[in-house]
């Protein structure tokens, strides 16, 4: 009987074993078909956007290299100046776009973005898309919520309204090989799940990317994608924007109900 334990032990962590080598080398392969065709560095797209309306709204994009538009092929085709673009023509005002979002960057750096802003800054809206790097780091999602919950008071206390757009659902990435992608798509829908709770918490708004624009990356990948098939395109940007501008509106007081996939903070006491 003990023999035949120790014997059903051996087989299921050589089995576990096989399985983290073959989603080590699922990974490795992964990381070599999608390359860096699009370079490290986004494009500038920080300015002011229709100074003809005036009584400008600051906007500040922090998180990763969706946050910071990879992939847009034009300064005018990145989140920030698709969302400063929208937030302008609804609001009919001006608006100041900055971007601290930096391409690679996980929950753990959204501090020392913050860190790079003058004291004096104060946004009236921030807006953080982060987490697919922490996933792929597999960062545990505690750690990864605890930054997030801390870069949200940080920005509270300087008076900004905060959206958060929550992990995209990564099981939409066909570069990935199967079960690698199943495994990443379950990983990253904790971690969006988790974000969303911590967020209208720490008295942010929540939208879920993977509900509000993830089937249009499913069923329009050649569109949605840009070249490395991982980061969005010129579209995916464009729908992204349109998916996330109702939360800034009510953010502002603009707007009251929120469409699916959109969640506002927790009242206070």
């Amino acid at each position: 009987m003990r023999r035949t334990a120790l014997a059903s032990l051996a087989f299921v962590a050589g089995v576990l074993f096989a399985g983290r080598l073959l989603l080590r080398r699922q990974a490795a392969l992964a990381r070599r078909l999608i390359g860096k065709p699009l370079g490290e560095q986004a494009l500038d797209a920080d300015k002011r956007y229709q100074k003809k309306y005036g009584a400008a709204l600051d906007l500040l994009l922090l998180g990763d290299s969706i946050a910071a538009g990879l992939g847009a092929e034009l300064p005018k085709e990145t989140l920030g100046a698709r969302l400063a673009s929208r937030l302008a023509k609804a609001t009919r005002r001006s608006v100041r776009l900055r971007t601290v979002a930096e391409v690679g960057s996980e929950s753990s750096m959204l501090a020392a973005q913050l860190a790079t802003l003058p004291s004096s800054y104060r946004p009236d809206l921030a807006v953080i898309v982060v987490g697919a790097n922490d996933v792929t780091h597999r960062v545990p999602v505690a750690e990864s919520v605890r930054h997030l919950e801390a870069a949200i008071a940080a920005l509270r206390e300087r008076g900004a309204e905060v959206v958060v757009g929550t992990c995209p659902d990564l099981a939409a990435l066909g570069p990935l090989p199967q079960p690698l992608r199943a495994l990443a798509g379950r990983a990253s829908r904790q971690l969006a799940q988790a974000q969303a709770t911590a967020a209208v918490r720490a008295g942010a708004h929540a939208v879920s990317l993977a509900h509000v624009v993830g089937p249009f990356f499913v069923t329009n990948p050649d569109e949605m994608f840009s070249l490395d098939r991982f980061h969005p395109s010129a579209a995916g940007y464009r729908r992204t924007a349109k998916a996330l501008l109702p939360s800034l509106l009510v953010a502002l007081g603009l707007e009251d109900g929120e469409p699916f996939g959109h969640r506002r903070p927790h009242p206070v006491g």
